[in-house]
């Protein structure tokens, strides 16, 4: 058997210099789709970890109340509007374990403003899974045991009290239950009409898809904080909290799905064409089933991408009609609830902590976005 100068020999099998690139490609084709979905949304960085810190979120969201130090209305009248307290490991150089300083309170005559002072000659370590306030675990499971709480004589306000005495960071956890699940229920409204109005106008047409698409284009035309604001005033001021909450997510899913309505009928209109809607006619298929197994499978990308894009939407949608008093009340606790305590710029300057709220709507709003981005861009695995 001869050798070229080229190392091979003359009876080897003709060599592709592709063949490992075209193996690759092969292994793509073959893959399914969902990963070549996860291939591609886990190389956009921002979104991976958008989408992790959102699954981390509302995993805790029924474990707020053990996270929690305090109840989200337990007062402590001593430590009015009381600045954040730092958690120290270390004591004049000796290391203790996480603690806190006890701290006191006075009036301050000539500014009418409470001055707090440390007493840093007390160390005073924090207890962990200890009992504190009654609250409702998972929502059913009653209890008092806390992650963590501050020694008798003690307290902790990490990220400082409210107006009246209110732990900050206690009730931007409890917040986070309702503020967090408005979005699903109103997502959950706006897609259930959205996909039905819309997969029947695109499919039928004629007459229907006329009228459904006057009504969308009413809706569409009239303003929407104005109306907003109009249907949330209509809510009886004695609902009880739970009732206002599920009202004020409906509201905002009635009024999310024109625009998803219209982008269902446009695709089904072009995809009721296709030959292999035409088969599943011909065989007896009801148009119920043609929607569901046929036309809407080839629309759920758009779906997905559209549910991550417009939770955050409805979220800013609760904040502001609760910042304006016409959403969620008091003693419900949200996100939007804490900021219409904090409308008086004057204290905001005063005590700045009063608007830590706004740094997690703004936190889980860029999450959801990224985390769209992320999801639009890898639903089409077969784009650059």
């Amino acid at each position: 058997m001869s050798k070229l100068p080229d190392g091979r020999y003359v009876d080897d099998a003709p060599y592709d210099p592709e063949i490992s690139i075209q193996t690759l490609e092969r292994a793509d084709m073959d893959a399914s789709n969902m990963v070549l979905v996860w291939r591609k949304f886990r190389k956009h960085k921002l979104a991976l970890v958008s989408g992790l810190f959102l699954l981390i979120a509302y995993f805790l969201i029924p474990f707020a109340g053990f996270i929690a130090p305090y109840t989200p209305n337990e007062r402590h009248s001593d430590h009015l509007y009381a600045p954040p307290q730092s958690v120290n490991w270390f004591h004049e150089g000796k290391f203790i374990g996480p603690f806190v300083y006890p701290i006191t309170s006075e009036a301050d005559l000539e500014t009418f403003q409470w001055v707090f002072t440390a007493d840093e000659t007390r160390p005073m370590p924090l207890e962990f899974f200890c009992e504190g306030g009654t609250y409702n675990l998972a929502g059913f499971i009653k209890t008092n045991r806390h992650l963590f709480c501050a020694p008798e004589g003690a307290t902790v306000f990490l990220w400082g009290s409210d107006r009246l005495g209110r732990d900050v960071f206690s009730r931007v956890s409890y917040g986070a239950q309702l503020s967090l699940t408005v979005g699903l229920i109103g997502i959950t409204v706006s897609f259930t009409l959205g996909i039905t109005f819309g997969s029947i106008a695109g499919y039928f047409g004629g007459r229907i898809d006329w009228v459904i698409n006057r009504v969308i284009e009413i809706l569409r035309s009239l303003p929407e904080l104005p109306l907003w604001l109009a249907l949330s005033a209509a809510v009886p001021s004695n609902w009880g909290p739970v009732a206002v909450f599920f009202i004020i997510s409906v509201i905002l899913g009635i009024l999310d799905w024109p625009g998803l309505a219209r982008a269902v009928r446009a695709k089904f209109l072009s995809l009721r064409e296709e030959e292999y809607v035409r088969a599943a006619e011909m065989m007896g298929a009801s148009s119920g089933r043609v929607i569901r197994k046929h036309l809407l499978p080839n629309f759920m990308s758009h779906l997905i991408a559209s549910a991550s894009l417009s939770i955050p939407a409805m979220i800013l949608g609760e904040t502001a009609l609760s910042f304006l008093g016409l959403g969620l009340r008091a003693p419900a606790v949200s996100w939007g609830v804490m900021l219409n305590d904090a409308q008086n710029l004057a204290s905001i300057e005063i005590y700045p902590w009063t608007a830590i709220p706004m740094l997690p709507i703004i936190i889980v709003v860029l999450a959801f976005n990224f985390l769209g981005d992320g999801l639009r861009d890898s639903l089409d695995p077969y784009t650059s």
